[in-house]
């Protein structure tokens, strides 16, 4: 059971307990609307990432500004966001093991439900829990554009899977996922257009082939937020995954401009709020905030709007705080942090608290947070 909130509307955000994930409902909205807009420009389709927000509640947003759905990373994930209102979710990864199958095919009795695939087996086994539960799926092939994890091979390879799909019962060939990953965080602007240019000439190589076969691709999917311009504009992806621009965190501040300037497209809109509980020396500081609130995987949180301080050590409850000569922080004061990367911090916390004008306007459930599985 998840604990109570750690706000109440109309606080205002210092009384806000901590620590707190904090969302800045303005910069929220506005990275929200950006995203829709350009979308709309280009003709084709959002279909935003679940597992950067985990909300239904968000979800719901992203669809009145015209995504077609969300992507989510695993079965449990999905049935937070179906059980929450989402119509049409797709697991953009595979998905392996009876039970999760099971469940899976029974989702697709209640929303529409796509999946990938990278092996032939997969292809057997998700028609048979289709044919079980009454359902149909959404099938699209993963292709290998770089990231080298999940994936076969562009070209014959997803041919042939794509073949098998199309064969088999109570499930349709939706296209293809082409997601280059790791291109998402390359700093240099020149570098990852390049990283992209390799994934779009391989993803444009495997349409052509199917299509020579007789096998159209409804979805062209893939990009990030790192990314997500140079897929739009490429003519082969119509359907963008674009995740992290609605928070935006440490990592992707560290990303370049054309003009090496930083990446500034999205605003930062997720915060972690911390109290400072110990003031140990002159140049050193503690938090109730650490490993526990807030994931290091991408590097330490950076400290909003406080230059002399510097988030330097995370432990369990404790982010230890390099205060610069001359510099000073209060013992009770409450600070807040941009996480290093924001999917998984918000993984770590039960609650959203947003804020407006310096007040706690809305509280918003982590649905699925911890769903893993």
């Amino acid at each position: 059971m998840a604990l109570p909130p750690p706000a109440e509307i109309g606080l205002p955000l210092e009384d806000v307990d901590t620590p707190a994930l904090v969302v800045d409902l303005d910069a929220f909205e506005r990275n929200l609307e950006k995203m829709a807009a350009m979308i709309r420009a280009q003709g084709i389709r959002v279909r935003p990432h679940a597992k950067t927000h985990r909300s239904a509640v968000i979800a719901m947003k992203q669809m009145a500004l015209g995504a077609v759905g969300v992507c989510c990373q695993k079965v449990s994930e999905a049935e937070a966001m179906v059980r929450g209102g989402v119509s049409n979710v797709l697991i953009s990864n595979e998905v392996a093991g009876t039970r999760k199958l099971a469940r899976l095919a029974a989702l697709a009795r209640h929303a529409k439900v796509g999946v990938c695939v990278d092996h032939m087996d997969n292809i057997a086994e998700l028609s048979g829990a289709a044919r079980d539960y009454g359902a149909e799926l959404d099938v699209l092939v993963e292709i290998d554009v770089g990231a080298n994890r999940c994936g076969v091979a562009p070209g014959r390879d997803a041919l042939d899977l794509a073949r098998g799909i199309d064969e088999a019962a109570g499930l349709r060939f939706a296209g293809l996922q082409a997601y280059q990953g790791r291109a998402q965080h390359i700093r240099a602007f020149e570098e990852r257009r390049q990283a992209i240019e390799a994934a779009v000439a391989a993803t444009r190589l495997t349409v052509d082939l199917l299509a020579e076969h007789g096998l159209a691709c409804d979805t062209v999917a893939g990009a990030g937020t790192g990314t997500h311009g140079f897929e739009a504009a490429s003519g082969v992806y119509n359907e963008l995954q674009p995740g992290s621009y609605i928070f935006m965190d440490a990592d992707y501040a560290r990303n370049q401009n054309p003009d090496g300037s930083a990446y500034d497209e999205f605003e930062h809109a997720l915060f972690v709020q911390a109290t400072v509980m110990s003031t140990p020396s002159p140049d050193r500081a503690c938090v109730d905030a650490g490993l526990k609130a807030f994931s290091v995987d991408a590097g330490m949180p950076t400290v909003w709007a406080h230059e002399a301080l510097d988030f330097v050590r995370a432990s369990d409850e404790h982010g230890v705080l390099a205060l610069a000569p001359g510099a000073n922080v209060a013992r009770g004061a409450k600070l807040l942090f941009v996480p290093g990367h924001c999917d998984p911090t918000v993984n770590l916390h039960d609650w959203y608290v947003g804020i407006r004008a310096g007040r706690v306007e809305a509280i918003w459930p982590v649905d699925a947070r911890g769903a893993g599985y």
